[in-house]
C-alpha cells in the first residue's frame, strides 16, 4: 500500500484532482458498458474515472492519495436493503454477539467473562445473529448454565423469533414472578410450582421477547453516538456502504432517530442509510401516519440520510410475525384499517414496505392494492415492496408485478432452516422463498440480512446462502433450481438495493458520475470456493471517496473513532462479529476446544431422550431449550 503516486503514476492534474485513487485493483464495476478495470479516481465524493493506471493518471494531483489494492479484488459497496441499522446502533456495545461463534461452549465463556465485568444494575444480553445450530452441540444454553456463568447479573439470551432465555437475575430485574400472566401470543414457561422457569416462548407472537428485553437499561447522550459510530465501522468491515432501515418494533420517530441524525448533520455516518417510518402503537396507526405525512416527505434529505416511506408494518393487525417452530399464525380481519392506511399513503405520493411472511398474508395484501389500483392510486412512481415472502406463490408473485411492486429477500432461514424444513418439509424449503421464479418475473428483488436480532448483520453469510442454500448449520434446504450465480447475488446487494431507494442512477455501480462507494475485499468472491463466501471480509471500505475502515495492509488509513463507552461493554472486549478461525487461536487449538464442545453435547443427548419419551403434550417444553 502506498498514499504517495506508485508504479509511474506522477502528480498531472492541476485543477479538479482527485481526493483519492485506488490502484492495481482486479475491479468488477457492475457497469455492463466496462465491467472489469484496474483503477478508479474520486472526487468529492464521486466518481471521477475508472480504467486503467492511463485512465487515472490524469486526476493525480500533488495531495491526491493513492492506494495500491495489491491486485485484490474490488467491488462496489454493498448494500442491504433490509437492516434493522438505527435500532441497532444504539444498542450495539451493550449487546454481547454471538455471531459467528462455532460452540456454545465458546458462547458460555464468553458471556461468563462478560458478567464478570459488567456493574450492578446492568444486563449481559445476547440478541440475534446466531443460531443453535450454528453450534457444534446444536443446542440452545439452559437456564442452569446462564445462573451458573452469571449468578448474579442480569442475563437475557434471544434466539430468533423463537425464545428467550433468561437466569434468575433476569427474571427478577424484569419483574416476572408466579402470577405474571402470559401476554397474548406469548409464553412464559413454569415449573411445576407456578414460578418461571427462565424460559420466554414467541408463540408465536415475538412481543414478549422485546418487551422484555426492553426493560434493561440503555445508553444516554454521546453514548448513543458512540455505539451507532462503533456499529457503522462494524458494517464498513464487511464491505457495506448503504443500508436501508426498515424500522421496526420499539422504533419511535423522531425520538430514536435523533442519533443518526445528528451524526450526519455533523458528517459523522460512514453508511448511507435510507430509513423508513413503522407505527408503533396498535389502534393509533391512522394517526401516526397522519401526523408522519404533515411532518416529511419520501427522499427529504441527501445521499447520506434519507426518508424512503412508511413501513415495515402499516398497521400491527396485517403483521403476521414469524416463528417456524409454530403454525402460522391466524389473522383476524384487518383490511378495513389496512385500506385506509395504503390509501393515506398513496394519495400523498409515500412508498411503503410490508413485512409479510406467508402468502396467505400477502394475497389478502395483494386484494387491497388491486382494490385501490382499479382507482389509480397505485401510481408507477410509488416505490412498495413485500419484504421476507418465504412462502410467496407464483400467482401473487404475477399480481406483484402487474401492480408494479417489488421484493426484498433476507436469509432469515440461514438460521431457521432446519425449523422451517421441520414444519413445512423439504419441498416448501426448496422454494423458501422462490428467489429465481422473482427474478424471472422482472421484479426488482433487494438482498439483506434482517438483522441484528434474527440474522447476522454479516452479509457475506447472507450472500453464502443466496448462491449455496445452505443454512449457517450446514444443511442444504434450497436446491439449484432456486440459487443464484454470484454475480446476481452481488447485484441483489448493490444495485437492487439502490433501486429500492430511487437511486440506482448514483449508486450500485463503479461509474463515473457515480458516488465513490466501494470496497477492496479479503478474498476474490468470484473465485473463493464456495464454503468461504461467508467468511470474507473488507480490507479497505471507501463511502464517498471516504476511507471509513481500512484493515491489514491498509490499517490506520481510516477515520479514527472514540473508544468504545462504557468501558466495560462487551465490544471493547470482544468485538462484533467473531470470524472463524478465531485470530490467535492455532488450528490444533480450535479442533481441541471443538471437540471438547462436543464431548460436552452428552447432556444436549441425555435430554433429546427425556424428550422423546414425554408425552406429545409435554415436548413444547423441551423444544425451545435445546434444537431438535
Amino acid at each position: 500500500m502506498s498514499t504517495m503516486p506508485v508504479g509511474g503514476l506522477s502528480p498531472r492534474a492541476t485543477d479538479n484532482a482527485a481526493d483519492l485513487v485506488v490502484r492495481n485493483a482486479r475491479i468488477h464495476t457492475s457497469d455492463p458498458v466496462r465491467p472489469q478495470a484496474e483503477a478508479i479516481a474520486m472526487r468529492a465524493g464521486v466518481i471521477t474515472a475508472v480504467g486503467d493506471d492511463n485512465d487515472v493518471a490524469p486526476h493525480i494531483g500533488p495531495d491526491t492519495k493513492v492506494v495500491d489494492a495489491l491486485g485484490r479484488r474490488m467491488v462496489p459497496g454493498l448494500n442491504d436493503a433490509h437492516l434493522h441499522v438505527i435500532r441497532g446502533g444504539l444498542n450495539y456495545v451493550l449487546e454481547l454477539r454471538w455471531d459467528g461463534v462455532p460452540t456454545l461452549r465458546q458462547g458460555l465463556a464468553m458471556l461468563r467473562e462478560q458478567a464478570a465485568r459488567t456493574p450492578k444494575g446492568q444486563w449481559v444480553r445476547v440478541v440475534g445473529g446466531w443460531s443453535a445450530e450454528q453450534f457444534a452441540e446444536r443446542r440452545l444454553p439452559t437456564v442452569a448454565e446462564l445462573n451458573a456463568a452469571a449468578p448474579d447479573t442480569p442475563v437475557f439470551v434471544l434466539h430468533l423469533y423463537q425464545a428467550a432465555v433468561l437466569n434468575r437475575a433476569a427474571l427478577k430485574a424484569a419483574g416476572f414472578t408466579r402470577d405474571t400472566p402470559d401476554p397474548k401470543g406469548g409464553q412464559i414457561v413454569r415449573g411445576r410450582d407456578g414460578e418461571p422457569t427462565g424460559m420466554l416462548l414467541a408463540a408465536p407472537s415475538a412481543l414478549i421477547l422485546y418487551s422484555t428485553l426492553a426493560k434493561a437499561p440503555v445508553l444516554e447522550g454521546e453514548d448513543k453516538k458512540t455505539s451507532t459510530r462503533h456499529f457503522l465501522r462494524e458494517l464498513n468491515r464487511f464491505g457495506l456502504t448503504s443500508a436501508i432501515d426498515a424500522a421496526g418494533g420499539f422504533q419511535n420517530f423522531p425520538d430514536n432517530y435523533s442519533t443518526v441524525v445528528e451524526l450526519a448533520k455533523a458528517g459523522q455516518l460512514s453508511l448511507r442509510i435510507a430509513y423508513h417510518l413503522f407505527p408503533q402503537t396498535a389502534g393509533q396507526e391512522i394517526d401516526d401516519l397522519t401526523r408522519w405525512i404533515e411532518m416529511a416527505r419520501p427522499e427529504d434529505g441527501d445521499e447520506w440520510l434519507r426518508l424512503n416511506g412508511a413501513g415495515e408494518n402499516l398497521t400491527w393487525a396485517a403483521a403476521d410475525f414469524e416463528n417456524f417452530r409454530e403454525p402460522r399464525p391466524q389473522l383476524a380481519d384487518y383490511e378495513a384499517e389496512f385500506e385506509k392506511a395504503v390509501r393515506l399513503l398513496m394519495e400523498n405520493g409515500w412508498g411503503f414496505r410490508l413485512h409479510a411472511t406467508y402468502d396467505e398474508t400477502i394475497r389478502r395484501d395483494l386484494s387491497v392494492f388491486e382494490k385501490l389500483a382499479a382507482e389509480g392510486l397505485f401510481p408507477a412512481g410509488n416505490r412498495w415492496l413485500f419484504d421476507h415472502a418465504e412462502t410467496v406463490s407464483a400467482d401473487s408473485l404475477d399480481r406483484i408485478a402487474a401492480l408494479g411492486g417489488a421484493m426484498s429477500v433476507q436469509n432469515r432461514l440461514s438460521f431457521q432452516g432446519e425449523a422451517f424444513v421441520s414444519r413445512y418439509g423439504p419441498g416448501a424449503a426448496a422454494d423458501a422463498p422462490p428467489i429465481r421464479a422473482m427474478l424471472e418475473r422482472g421484479l426488482t428483488v433487494g438482498g439483506g440480512t434482517d438483522a441484528t436480532r434474527v440474522s447476522t448483520y454479516n452479509p457475506w453469510v447472507a450472500l453464502h446462502w443466496l448462491i449455496t442454500g445452505r443454512t449457517v448449520g450446514d444443511l442444504v434446504i434450497r436446491p439449484p433450481h432456486n440459487r443464484v450465480d454470484r454475480r446476481t447475488a452481488l447485484a441483489m446487494f448493490t444495485e437492487a438495493g439502490a433501486a429500492l431507494t430511487g437511486e440506482e442512477g448514483v449508486k450500485g455501480i463503479l461509474r463515473p458520475g457515480f458516488l465513490g462507494d466501494l470496497t477492496v475485499l479479503s478474498e476474490d468472491y468470484f473465485t473463493v470456493p464456495e464454503p468461504d463466501i461467508a467468511h470474507i471480509e473488507s480490507l479497505l471500505t471507501v463511502v464517498g471517496g471516504r476511507i471509513v475502515y481500512a484493515a491489514g495492509e491498509y490499517e490506520g488509513l481510516d477515520e479514527e473513532l472514540p473508544p468504545v463507552s462504557p468501558g466495560w461493554s462487551p465490544v471493547a472486549h470482544f468485538g462484533g462479529y467473531q470470524a472463524t478461525p478465531r485470530a490467535g487461536l492455532s488450528g490444533a487449538r480450535q479442533a481441541e476446544l471443538l471437540r471438547q464442545a462436543v464431548a460436552e453435547s452428552e447432556q444436549h443427548r441425555q435430554w433429546r431422550a427425556r424428550r422423546d419419551l414425554a408425552p406429545e403434550s409435554a415436548r413444547t417444553f423441551f423444544d425451545p431449550c435445546f434444537s431438535l
